[in-house]
This record gives structure tokens, sequence and C-alpha cells, in this order.
């Protein structure tokens, strides 16, 4: 977003925003200990049966597109609250 379109920002919405940006920085640290979690799991796998996990394959490409989503709105790439505001993000997509 520009300075121009941030000055152009409703300043009552301002308040309601910096809220959520709070709220999706401590979803953020979830999701990285969330993704995290599945590499451990998914390197057991891979050591264990020699192939990685494909359902957890999937989920940590959602959990992947999820942090991104956050990145975005926080820096205020995008005004679309990521989930759970909006749908999860597909692992195929």
């Amino acid at each position: 977003m520009t300075d121009t379109a941030l000055a152009t920002l409703p300043q009552r919405k301002l308040p309601m925003r910096a809220l959520l940006m709070l709220l999706m920085c401590l979803a953020f640290q979830l999701a990285a200990w969330v993704l995290i979690a599945i590499a451990v799991l998914q390197l057991a796998f891979a050591a264990f049966s020699e192939a990685p996990n494909a359902r957890l394959q999937g989920l940590g490409r959602s959990v992947g597109r999820y942090l991104g989503q956050i990145a975005a709105f926080v820096s205020f790439s995008t005004e679309t609250p990521p989930f759970p505001f909006s749908d999860w993000p597909s692992p195929n997509a």
C-alpha cells in the first residue's frame, strides 16, 4: 500500500486494523510453530518409511500460504484479512 493509500484509510478503521494486525502477528507465531512441527514429523516419516507423508505435505503447503497471507496483511500489501476472517488457503492453489 502506498503512502497516499494509507493516508486515505479512514481514521476510524485504523484502530481496528491495528488490533487485527496484532492478532494476526500472534497467529503467525502459532502457525510458524505448527509448520516446525510438520517439518519434524515429515523428517520422521522420511527417516522411517523413506517417503514423506502426502497429507502432511498438503498441510505444510497450506500453512505456508497462510503465513504468506498474514505477512501480506500486516505489511499493508492487502486489505483482505486472512483466516479466520476469510477461507483457509488451499494446498493446491
